[in-house]
Formats: C-alpha cells, sequence, structure tokens
C-alpha cells in the first residue's frame, strides 16, 4: 500500500513572522527603549519584505510596545513606571481569577504541559539561560491561562503578559530571583493539581506581588543612580 504524505505545517503569515521577530527583539532589549526602527532597515534584518514589517509594527504600536513619531518614524516605547504599574494592577486581577478557573478546568494534558514548562526552567536557571527563561515563563503563564477554558480572557493575559516580558529582562536578572520565581510556579502548579481554586489564586497574587517589588526595586534603585 502506497505511503501516506506527511501533512505539511500550516506556513507562517510574513506578517505573524515579522510580528513575532520584532516583539522578541523589543522584549529582549535587541532593540532597545528609545531607540528608532527604520522600516528598511528592519526588513533588512529579518529578511522579511517592507509591508509585513509595516503591518507588524502598526500591531506593535496597538499593542503599546512602539510609538509612532510624526516625520520621523517608528521608536520603541520607554518603560514608565506608571505603565509597569497598571499592568501589573491589571495582571492581578485578570491572572487570580485565571488561576481560579484553571484550578477547576485543567485537564491531565494542561497539567502535564505545565510540569513540563517547569522541568525545562528549572534547566534554564541551572545554567543561566535568560532567554529561555524568559521565554518558558512565557509559556507558563499562556498555558495556565488556556487551562481556564476562557479565551476572551486568555487573549487579555497574553497581551499583559508579553508587556511585562519587557519589565522582565529589564531588570529581573537577580540569580536569588529566579529561585524564588521557581517556588512560585511550584506552588501554582500545586494548587491547581489540588484543585485549590483559592489557594491558586493566593499563589498567582503572591507570584506577581514578588514581581512587583523586584521591579519596584530595580526602578527606584536606577533613579537612585542619576
Amino acid at each position: 500500500m502506497p505511503t501516506k504524505a506527511k501533512a505539511r505545517a500550516p506556513k507562517i503569515p510574513l506578517h505573524d513572522q515579522a510580528y513575532e521577530k520584532i516583539k522578541h527583539e523589543i522584549i529582549t532589549l535587541g532593540f532597545r527603549p528609545g531607540e528608532y526602527l527604520n522600516e528598511a532597515l528592519v526588513s533588512k534584518l529579518l529578511r522579511i519584505g517592507r509591508t509585513p514589517v509595516r503591518q507588524a509594527l502598526n500591531r506593535l504600536m496597538l499593542e503599546g510596545m512602539v510609538d509612532v513619531i510624526p516625520r520621523k518614524g517608528v521608536i520603541v516605547k520607554a518603560v514608565s513606571l506608571d505603565d509597569v504599574i497598571e499592568t501589573i494592577d491589571v495582571r492581578i486581577v485578570n491572572e487570580t481569577y485565571c488561576a481560579k478557573l484553571a484550578a477547576v478546568r485543567a485537564d491531565d494534558n494542561d497539567i502535564a504541559e505545565l510540569t513540563r514548562i517547569l522541568d525545562q526552567a528549572e534547566e534554564a536557571v541551572a545554567v543561566s539561560d535568560s532567554v529561555r527563561q524568559m521565554t518558558l515563563d512565557r509559556d507558563f503563564h499562556n498555558t495556565l491561562s488556556r487551562a481556564a477554558r476562557n479565551t476572551v480572557l486568555a487573549d487579555c493575559i497574553r497581551t499583559l503578559h508579553d508587556r511585562s516580558l519587557r519589565f522582565w529582562f529589564i531588570s529581573l536578572r537577580d540569580p536569588a530571583h529566579h529561585l524564588a520565581v521557581k517556588q512560585e510556579h511550584r506552588a501554582i502548579l500545586g494548587a491547581i493539581k489540588a484543585r485549590d481554586a483559592e489557594a491558586a489564586g493566593v499563589a498567582v497574587r503572591s507570584h506577581i506581588e514578588s514581581f512587583r517589588a523586584n521591579i519596584m526595586r530595580h526602578i527606584l534603585g536606577e533613579r537612585a543612580k542619576l
């Protein structure tokens, strides 16, 4: 009998590829706050046409990662203290509720995926791979939001967390903090496994408050140097 041809993975549209690549560069400080992004140069760097790059930049503008300055171009948005505080306040409300839903609605596959992510995160901490740690942190929160089985909430949390990742990469490089994050994530997962909605909500709130405290220490410390 003839063998079946392997199904090809769906091709990712160029504008989505450009969006993910530019966002990654912004989050990991490849494109730094305050830096102007020349559309032609970004297109050449990514090896993607200017139209998809323009579409990606427009999307990132709507998400608050870049600004368009009349007669000057596109600039990577600076990280402001107000933006940090407002984003974290909204994350606490949404992610606490999300964790409570996930504790009730998560299935075995969700729990297995969360466990796998945390195991890989511990390996990344051991070798001080900051980019990998950040990616796995995002994967953990996105998987948790999907486990809540509410697509609107998941979309909201994904956008908020993407904005928070810039704060993560700017300030959260303290090895002691990464160990704390590991313990906080394990507490969240433990509550999900126990189907304890209240404990899950408390664990997520504690995790985000820890994030807030650490980044505020960094911002205030940087200001004191000025």
